[in-house]
């Protein structure tokens, strides 16, 4: 029985068809990721371009600073390495490597504010966080104590409280109000989203204000660590709204008419859907919304008012919190080195605060992310 030959021709290309020529897979530019070639190159400009700077600061020209020299060095550097980059690679990657590093450096710069003040707070108030400050409150200690007969205990503790509570009142409303403008809408939703942005806009101690006048100097309620939470909630409510927005916006279409042509109503396709999908966005904006209110101390004033003893109730007597700690020690500050240390270290547990909540939240967003299995 006579066997048939199977040949295998390459594809054929019709005139007709544009000859698109292909590079290999290991030519193309891989996102984050560096090859050794890279490093060389980077470790070779970077020792080039310094080299060039002390050059020129040391020999050619009458320049002095670190700032200066640095800034010389960096812009050397980049030079550099998109001239190296386009001698080996082409201008793609040499494009490519020069926007990494100018997005590097706008990080860099935006880093280095923040680590600055990082480094100097905990550099000031770090031999103040002993268990004393942290167990210990204000009833005893004069202005010329010795620094373990005082501490923020109290303070901490109306911190927390004040900033739970108002996350309880505006993270809820915050959330409906957002569903409301992206998912329902309407005639009113022009006006609610002016009156929202017109809200983020309003200064800190307008909410105090408000709420003083409103609610305290009437007699409806006191200066209570309540009082504070509902001038905090005010200015927590515009930034958890708008941002809880723009997550929703973002979720596809899709997802929203597969569930209604599955026969699920608007709500359960909100509730089921739309807000799981969102989750992580609603995290980020539930931090946006405290790194907005922890640190304030003007609507606190006039709410909360401030005090020296221990009060885990926020509905009765006067309540402290973190940043009226820090200012009434500020105060106080003048002519004592005590008062000084209290003032850097109620500083420093605030931070903490500030970095236990972010990295908590982040963590929640990240696991909740993940589908379940």
């Amino acid at each position: 029985m006579p066997t048939l030959d199977l040949i295998v021709d390459e594809p054929m290309i019709h005139e007709s068809e544009p000859n698109v020529v292909l590079g290999d897979v290991d030519d193309r530019i891989q996102i984050r990721t560096v090859d050794r070639d890279a490093v060389i190159s980077y470790a070779g400009g970077g020792s080039a371009a310094i080299a060039l700077t002390w050059l020129v600061y040391e020999r050619l020209a009458p320049f002095s600073g670190g700032l200066g020299f640095v800034a010389t060095a960096w812009s050397l550097f980049v030079v550099l390495i998109y001239l190296l980059a386009r001698q080996q690679w082409g201008k793609t990657a040499a494009l490519d490597h020069l926007v990494r590093l100018l997005v590097m450096s706008a990080a860099l710069l935006a880093l280095i504010p923040l680590g600055s003040i990082v480094f100097s707070v905990f550099q000031r108030g770090y031999h103040g966080l002993q268990a004393s400050f942290l167990t210990h409150t204000l009833r005893s200690a004069a202005s010329q104590s010795k620094f373990r007969e005082g501490g923020a205990w109290h303070s901490i503790v109306g911190t927390l409280e004040v900033v739970g509570i108002a996350m309880l009142i505006s993270v809820p409303l915050g959330v409906m109000t957002a569903v409301f403008l992206n998912e329902i809408g309407g005639k009113v939703a022009r006006a609610v989203r002016m009156l929202t942005d017109a809200m983020s806009a309003v200064p800190s101690i307008v909410a105090g204000l408000f709420i003083f006048a409103v609610l305290v100097q009437p007699g409806y309620l006191r200066a209570t660590g309540f009082a504070g939470a509902l001038a905090l909630s005010i200015l927590m409510l515009p930034t958890v709204t708008r941002t809880t927005e723009v997550v929703l916006r973002l979720v596809p279409g899709g997802l929203r008419e597969a569930s209604l042509a599955l026969g699920g109503s608007e709500w359960n396709t909100t509730r089921q859907v739309v807000l799981p999908t969102a989750r992580t966005g609603i995290v980020t904006a539930v931090v946006l919304g405290v790194a907005r209110v922890v640190g304030e101390t003007a609507p606190l004033i006039m709410t909360m008012i401030g005090a020296q003893l221990f009060n885990a109730n926020p509905f009765s007597g006067l309540q402290d919190a973190l940043p009226l700690f820090i200012w009434s020690q500020k105060i106080h500050a003048v002519g004592s080195g005590v008062v000084e240390d209290w003032l850097w270290s109620g500083a420093c547990v605030l931070l903490v605060i500030v970095l236990i909540l972010f990295v908590s939240a982040r963590l929640l967003a990240s696991r909740s992310g993940h589908p379940r299995r």
